[in-house]
């Protein structure tokens, strides 16, 4: 299968320093899935979040900036958003189908938040979503441990192992 845009969402200073589950690994599944995407010629696309002012998030603070280990380069496409949904006022949508971009990988935080919300509407907006196999991460929460939601997410909706992006 080909893909057509590689979309990371809310992968963070403040986020990814707060120590998510399987931080490691998933930071290094994310960082294949760049290589090959730049690589291949598939656009990245950012997706960050402002939580406004005095939050850990908010725009133009170190917890704000993308983690450095998955920085965008200069050309890499970037969209703000303050909502859980990636497609919610940000233009992301409308930049999607400018391109003519139909399948995406998506991968990223949070996993039970807006990685899960933002795969909802792009299935929603009809794109062939792919989520590969550790490469979402969260935090434990009053209902389950990082791990459990993680591992649940990816059973249900992920794939169960890191394709080559040309197939």
């Amino acid at each position: 299968m080909s893909y057509d845009a590689l979309i990371i969402v809310d992968m963070q200073t403040a986020l990814v320093e707060a120590e998510p589950y399987n931080r490691v690994t998933v930071i290094e599944n994310i960082k294949v899935l760049l290589d090959s995407c730049r690589k291949e010629g598939i656009p990245v696309i950012y997706i960050q979040h402002d939580g406004g002012n005095g939050d850990e998030l908010e725009r133009g603070s170190l917890g704000w900036t993308i983690y450095k280990d998955l920085a965008p380069l200069p050309d890499e496409k970037i969209f703000e958003k303050q909502y859980n949904s990636a497609f919610r006022k940000t233009g992301l949508h409308e930049y999607l189908q400018e391109k003519g971009i139909k399948k995406i990988i998506l991968c990223g935080m949070q996993t039970e938040y807006c990685l899960d919300v933002s795969c909802k509407v792009a299935f929603e907006y009809e794109y062939e979503v792919t989520i590969p196999q550790s490469t979402t991460t969260t935090f434990d929460n009053a209902f389950a441990s990082g791990k459990d939601l993680a591992e649940y997410y990816e059973k249900k909706f992920g794939i169960t192992a890191m394709r080559k992006l040309s197939e």
